[in-house]
């Protein structure tokens, strides 16, 4: 199984990313092998449908869940359409949250919001 993490930095002891589409890294931890790639997120930099583009990527690396804080609709409704689980995040590192998922702690994600649109003066 393949899990992808938003990630702020290329290290699995770092805080998982507090944003999706904007994380600037996503990291893909494959539970056979514990192996664990890290990938430039491409959509952070977009203007708009950065959790879209986030989203096809992590289909497009075949991850089979994500763990994240928070999802916005449209990139949910993605991630959906691929069958990729969508699971919340605990506060702490990605391999704390990789550790929960394998414990079956983590909770499937429900708090999806409408997302923010127009991003500008970096407000929300």
């Amino acid at each position: 199984m393949k899990i992808a993490i938003p990630m702020d930095e290329k290290r699995i002891e770092a805080n998982v990313s507090e944003s999706f589409g904007r994380a600037p890294y996503i990291l893909i931890y494959d539970q056979e092998t514990s192996e664990s790639l890290f990938f430039d997120n491409v959509a952070s930099k977009s203007r708009g449908g950065a959790g879209i583009k986030a989203a096809q990527m992590v289909i497009d690396k075949g991850a089979d869940v994500l763990l994240a804080p928070r999802l916005g609709q449209n990139a949910a409704d993605v991630l959906k359409s691929a069958d990729v689980r969508v699971y919340k995040t605990i506060d702490g590192s990605a391999k704390e949250n990789v550790e929960a998922f394998v414990a079956e702690k983590l909770s499937l994600l429900d708090d999806i919001h409408a997302g923010y649109h127009n991003h500008d003066a970096g407000g929300h």
